[in-house]
């Protein structure tokens, strides 16, 4: 008789105990308990599973908190990559510290045998199914077709050899380029007549250009005219009377289409089905002419210092980074009448648009959004937050004491009272990561003092945001001294229309040969807009 078939083996008895695991993990989800909360205190049962590495073996992560690990890897679906920036899970699952990727993979490939596999796939999977059967929703939890019928992952199937690269042929390159323009572009109508001169992807076109070589408009439609030729493109002036053409409002309302449409094509990508962290943040675009009559120009720092401000709301972290809403932000100024900053106005803008493309669980800002307008309308909008505080009087006092008790982390609790809502939320006072120090943080969820410090470390995926804006205006945005807000809007949601573009591009090529997305692009930004021009319109 074959051990399958014996109640008494030692199979049956891992069978039995992985679907106790998993009644046990499905009982606590169902009675409210958070996925993290639910698989930390789960019982684990060892007696019929063997650890692989003997008691003298070097590594330092405990058989059981690794047997955690992987079980809340197994129903949420996350990769390798994206489990090791999940600070908060080291200490509830047992473990002194965050596996890398690479620890996982030799766990799973040397340290678990197939028993152990078995164990952790079958009690994780029964949760998996059992939740979307009977329900709580529960929006960690992979898709159910992900586990039905399914079977454990080998370790050539999770890790592929770090030594060899990908390459993609330029009809490849060329063919998802041009899928991604396709969905990028559509939705953008100047409303011109239909018996203009030129189409708007001629002007889509021309633009492109003039962000690639990063010159003015009328010098950038010369040189393309010039590689093009005379007779079939727009000069200059008839480019910007084109751009004119675009309201802001459609403008911006043609954006969010496109990102809708981007993001349709990968809507059976498991990691947009789960809540995102999403960045906002406001970059510059410098103006030097007169400011008379010009009410969108904002004061900088320097009493001689204007620019153009846009806020973005942007997916980060492990998820293909696209800027997903943006807005325009007017400020008050010494020559305008502006209101006062609304910047909680500008924050629920973007997080209303962007919650209709995707589930957003936690937001960033920096310390531009400290306000407790800004943290109740975030609250309002059923989404988490962590933003930087600055350090007032009361923080500094704080802080001292927290210096004469010997201490490097503390947690205030607090609650926020204005006219639109009131809530709880806590300030979070951990080292500073940029050196001696300490930083405080606002936030409206529940951090003890022990998962204070790997908890604020989630801020750090906004440096994405950083390098995104340093793209966009580097590698995208066409130059331009034009006073007409039109065309200063025009040309920057355009540069970010191409950067999502390239990022979508990126993400096409790389998601049909690699479950694990390296951060790092495998297209560069001028490949990409060298083929979005060569491709809107065939050359003759």
């Amino acid at each position: 008789m074959s051990e399958t078939l014996d109640p008494l083996s030692d199979r049956a008895s891992r069978m039995t105990h992985a679907y106790k695991t998993g009644i046990e993990l499905r009982e606590a989800l169902q009675d409210g308990v958070c996925l993290r909360a639910a698989v930390s205190e789960v019982t684990i049962y060892i007696e019929h599973l063997d650890d692989g590495y003997p008691d003298w073996h070097p590594a330092p992560d405990s058989f059981q908190g690794m047997l955690r690990r992987f079980i809340y890897r197994e129903i949420t679906g996350d990769s390798y990559r994206t489990l090791e920036t999940y600070q908060e899970l080291a200490e509830p699952f047992g473990l002194d510290h965050v596996p890398d990727k690479s620890v996982l993979s030799r766990t799973w490939r040397n340290r678990f045998d197939d028993g152990v596999h078995e164990y952790v796939t079958v009690a994780a999977h029964f949760v998996v199914k059992e939740l979307h059967d009977y329900g709580p929703t529960v929006p960690a939890v992979r898709p159910k077709e992900e586990v039905t019928d399914s079977k454990p992952e080998s370790a050539e199937d999770d890790e592929q050899d770090e030594s060899t690269s990908t390459e993609f042929s330029d009809e490849q390159i060329r063919r998802t380029t041009r899928l991604a323009r396709d969905h990028g572009f559509d939705g953008f109508d100047s409303g011109r007549a239909q018996n203009a001169s030129y189409e708007d992807t001629r002007f889509f076109e021309l633009q492109t250009f003039i962000g690639m070589v990063g010159c003015g408009t009328a010098q950038g439609a010369a040189r393309f005219q010039y590689r093009r030729g005379r007779e079939c493109r727009p000069h200059g002036d008839t480019h910007l009377r084109a751009v004119k053409q675009f309201d802001p409002t459609e403008l911006v309302e043609g954006f969010d289409h496109a990102s809708d449409r981007l993001l349709s094509a990968i809507a059976d990508e498991a990691s947009f089905r789960r809540p995102v962290t999403a960045a906002i943040d406001i970059t510059t675009v410098p103006y030097y002419g007169d400011v008379e009559g010009m009410p969108i120009v904002s004061e900088m720092q320097g009493d001689e210092e204007r620019a153009f401000k846009f806020a973005t709301l942007s997916v980060v972290g492990e998820n293909i980074p696209l800027v997903l809403a943006i807005e325009p932000v007017r400020e008050s100024s010494a020559w305008d009448d502006n209101l006062p900053n609304q910047i909680h106005r500008v924050v629920r803008r973007l997080v209303r648009r962007a919650k209709q493309l995707v589930p957003i669980e936690t937001v960033l800002c920096d310390r531009e959004f400290d306000s407790m307008r800004v943290f109740q309308t975030l609250s309002n909008l059923g989404v988490n937050y962590l933003i930087p505080k600055r350090i007032t009087s009361t923080e500094k006092e704080v802080i001292e004491t927290m210096e004469s008790d010997g201490e490097d982390v503390a947690v205030e609790s607090a609650s926020v009272h204005i006219e639109s809502g009131e809530h709880s939320m806590q300030f979070l006072y951990v080292p500073s990561t940029k050196g001696d120090g300490t930083a405080v943080f606002a936030t409206n969820l529940r951090v003890g003092p022990d998962e204070a410090e790997p908890f604020c470390r989630r801020y750090s995926r906004r440096w994405q945001i950083e390098n995104e804006y340093k793209s966009i205006k580097n590698d995208f945005l066409a130059k331009t001294s034009s006073k007409d807000y039109r065309v200063r809007l025009f040309y920057f949601v355009f540069a970010v229309l191409l950067y999502n573009i390239w990022r979508f591009t990126d993400f096409l090529l790389k998601a049909g040969v690699d479950d694990e997305m390296d951060y790092a692009p495998v297209l560069t930004a001028g490949e990409c807009v060298e083929i979005v021009v060569s491709a809107l319109i065939p050359p003759d």
